[in-house]
């Protein structure tokens, strides 16, 4: 029989059906179909990559630093991008208008007005504050902004010191999503050791592990969030506290991961390649390292996508109550703290926009992992 074409083998080739080929597709190729097939998976990963490339360079893409303020904007709403001036004619370059700030007569608070005479063109690579690049070195340019260094651009207004909203959320995705991810990787660690400890060995060791983990589920989560976390020393500093939290999410994260890998464990070791690699002479760490954990790492990948919404969720609300993250540290649960009261619903809206960077993550790590879900089950269709 002829071979069949490398395109349409690879899926890569221009007018070729990867369906016509699936039986001598491999397994990340037959995944990889299907992941493309669920279109808001697909979406939701490009937003995704881009959160994850903000968060790397927040100090580019912000416009300004995270202590930077102008009383000038207290609790200023958003600015509205404009291409058309007060007077209806277009402008090719975007811009905004300023605000000139007056009291209510009524309620006797300073509000934010207009000043459709102060117009303010937005620039790309301008000059801001200066900063320090991952520690690495101090740049001053910044993806964009306005000249005028008086005056701010606040594409989410201002918070309650005055402070851009926009720039200290970019700075909060960096340690909200990273303690998303360095969560499940210890988790991932965690769960496949002693899961597959569990799974493979059975025994007096898969029951201590198995009352151990019903133990740790057993046990209300947010009350042991909390009392973990009050337990963290409060003159630690930022790098203590962000890995402190960490670890209190990896260590009661993992149980559920263990219980996945233990059934999949349970049910390879009586497989026939692993029995075959057993009688060739193969150790016991290389027999679940290369044969077993690979066979179901597509569905490990689904099932820790699924995972990172739920860590960030949880670093959120712990900051959020007081007892996670802490000021002068940035995250969106720290940003959040500030609209714990009326006040803030019933006169500055826009300061609840963090919760919506928090919305659109989680959305789009629950998308990308029902589409790999979907993509690793070997009956999809």
């Amino acid at each position: 029989m002829a071979s069949p074409d490398i395109g349409q083998v690879s899926g890569s080739g221009s007018g070729h059906d990867p369906t016509h080929s699936a039986e001598t597709a491999s397994q990340w190729q037959l995944m990889r179909w299907r992941f493309l097939q669920h279109k808001a998976a697909v979406v939701s990963l490009v937003v995704l990559v881009v959160l994850y490339l903000v968060a790397i360079v927040v100090e580019f893409v912000a416009p300004y630093a995270t202590d930077t303020y102008n009383i000038k904007y207290i609790t200023a709403p958003p600015m509205r991008v404009r291409f058309f001036d007060a007077d209806g004619r277009f402008h090719l370059r975007p811009f905004v208008y300023d605000y000139t700030t007056s009291r209510d007569a009524k309620s006797l608070r300073i509000v934010q007005v207009v000043d459709t005479d102060a117009m303010h063109p937005i620039r790309f690579f301008v000059r801001g504050d200066d900063y320090r690049f991952w520690g690495l070195w101090r740049w001053d340019r910044h993806l964009f902004g306005i000249d005028d260094p008086e005056a701010q651009i606040l594409l989410w207004g201002g918070d309650d010191q005055g402070r851009d909203l926009f720039s200290r959320t970019v700075y909060g995705a960096r340690l909200s999503l990273s303690i998303g991810f360095v969560g499940v990787i210890v988790s991932l660690v965690l769960g496949i050791l002693l899961g597959g400890i569990s799974g493979y060995f059975g025994g007096t060791l898969d029951m201590v592990i198995q009352r151990a983990i019903e133990l740790l589920q057993a046990i209300p989560r947010i009350p042991l969030w909390l009392t973990l976390s009050a337990a963290l020393p409060r003159d630690w500093g930022t790098v203590e506290v962000y890995f402190g939290i960490t670890i209190i999410l990896s260590v009661l994260g993992w149980t559920g991961l263990a219980r996945t890998v233990r059934g999949k464990f349970l049910a390879l070791r009586e497989e026939d390649f692993t029995q075959a690699a057993k009688y060739l002479g193969a150790s016991e760490m290389r027999i679940i390292i290369r044969h077993m954990v690979p066979s179901f790492s597509s569905h490990l990948i689904a099932v820790l996508t699924l995972r990172v919404p739920e860590m960030i969720l949880a670093e959120t609300s712990l900051s959020f109550l007081g007892l996670g993250l802490r000021e002068p540290v940035i995250s969106w649960g720290v940003l959040l703290t500030g609209v714990q009261n009326i006040r803030a619903v019933a006169l500055a809206p826009w300061l609840f926009l963090p919760g919506l960077a928090i919305v659109v993550t989680v959305l789009a790590f629950n998308f990308v992992g029902d589409g790999l879900r979907d993509a690793a089950d070997p009956y999809a269709q």
